[in-house]
């Protein structure tokens, strides 16, 4: 399936169309995604990929990968989600999944890749991902020569963990307030 949805990006970036696909993922290793990656790129699909661990995909090549960033965040959590946000010309899809890009998880297990299908939901979803895109404190960006480059703090330090991190103790302050205001009111 993530095959398909590459190709699909691919023609619509051949027919003029907007193409775009970001990822979140543990790790990027299996040769076939590589090189659909690669032939998107090619295609003119600009593909970001917010990879936490390993990665075999060599990004910034002319030629290769011109079109294809890949940034690591690594902080205070270990993050598991795997996230593919898909542009399908404006038909955004966004898919959550059990499954890194290895072959060992694509090829010999089973693993689950599903759609987010509310709009609500969809646009959380979206909006997480660009917010890892934004980070500027814990952010690495992978150069073409295998090395990572800290990408430097600007005006505004954006801590993407950590903003997670307080919407989440925030929402837990407000669930419990509720529960407070709800038992007051019986």
């Amino acid at each position: 399936r993530l095959l398909s949805l590459i190709d699909r990006e691919i023609k619509i970036a051949e027919e003029g169309g907007d193409a775009l696909i970001i990822a979140k993922t543990n790790a990027i290793s299996d040769p076939e995604i590589i090189k659909a990656f690669y032939r998107a790129s090619n295609a003119g699909v600009k593909i970001k990929l917010n990879v936490r661990g390993i990665c075999m995909l060599v990004p910034g090549e002319k030629g290769l990968s011109e079109n294809i960033e890949v940034i690591s965040i690594i902080g205070r959590y270990l993050e598991h989600s795997r996230i593919y946000y898909f542009n399908n010309n404006g038909n955004e899809e966004i898919f959550l999944a059990s499954a890194d890009l290895m072959s060992r998880n694509l090829e010999k297990r089973i693993e689950l890749m599903f759609p987010v299908m509310s709009p609500e939901h969809k646009e959380r979803v979206k909006s997480i991902l660009e917010k890892y895109f934004e980070d500027n404190v814990q952010s690495h960006r992978l150069r073409k020569d295998g090395t990572f480059e800290k990408l430097t703090e600007k005006d505004e330090k954006i801590n993407a963990q950590l903003s997670f991190h307080r919407e989440a103790q925030s929402l837990q302050r407000e669930k419990q307030e509720f529960k407070v205001l709800k038992n007051q009111s019986l």
